[in-house]
């Protein structure tokens, strides 16, 4: 069975919600948590640069208005790489789960490159967002030249996993099981 891509490939000086923009540095505090409850007008931390390889999650009409100053992004990984970080998921039919939308937080895409391949899929961590200034992603984009961007209907689909994990509502109670 061939699978319709996921992607396009664009060379433009633009950003769009689905973007994929590897080799973004990307600044983290590092503190101790206790710090932060401490009473103080001030506090020193240190940040750290790594890079990541990112995916848009801003929408693209607030981004072609120049809306944001800031970009939501989260990482993307290739699935030997998040299993590295979480082993669980290597178990047999653990990607199955996170493929049917049944694990919160994560959501999977066809590979750019091979997408009739499951296992070169990529996987999106809803659960880390980060947030970059707009002209430093515009220039990473454009120097990258050729890259990657959803396209319809994939990138809806990805929108609305992102907005799943934050839509959830935990009821108290809920009404009886029918019998």
């Amino acid at each position: 069975m061939t699978i319709e891509p996921f992607w396009v490939q664009v060379n433009e000086a633009t950003l769009r919600q689905g973007d994929y923009l590897p080799g973004c540095l990307v600044p983290v505090p590092v503190f101790d948590p206790t710090d932060l409850a401490k009473n103080s007008e001030s506090k020193e931390i240190d940040v750290v640069f790594n890079v990541f390889d990112l995916i848009v999650l801003t929408q693209s009409c607030d981004l072609e208005n120049n809306k944001v100053r800031l970009v939501a992004l989260c990482r993307i990984y290739s699935l030997s790489e998040f299993e590295e970080i979480n082993p669980h998921l290597a178990k047999r039919g653990k990607w199955e789960e996170v493929r049917k939308g049944r694990v919160e937080g994560l959501h999977l895409l066809a590979s750019p490159t091979n997408p009739d391949d499951n296992r070169a899929a990529l996987v999106v961590d809803f659960r880390e967002i980060h947030s970059l200034p707009y002209d430093y992603l515009l220039k990473q984009a454009t120097e990258l030249g050729n890259r990657w961007r959803l396209k319809s209907p994939f990138l809806e689909h990805f929108s609305q996993g992102f907005a799943k994990l934050f839509m959830r509502v935990g009821l108290p109670a809920a009404i009886p099981p029918f019998k």
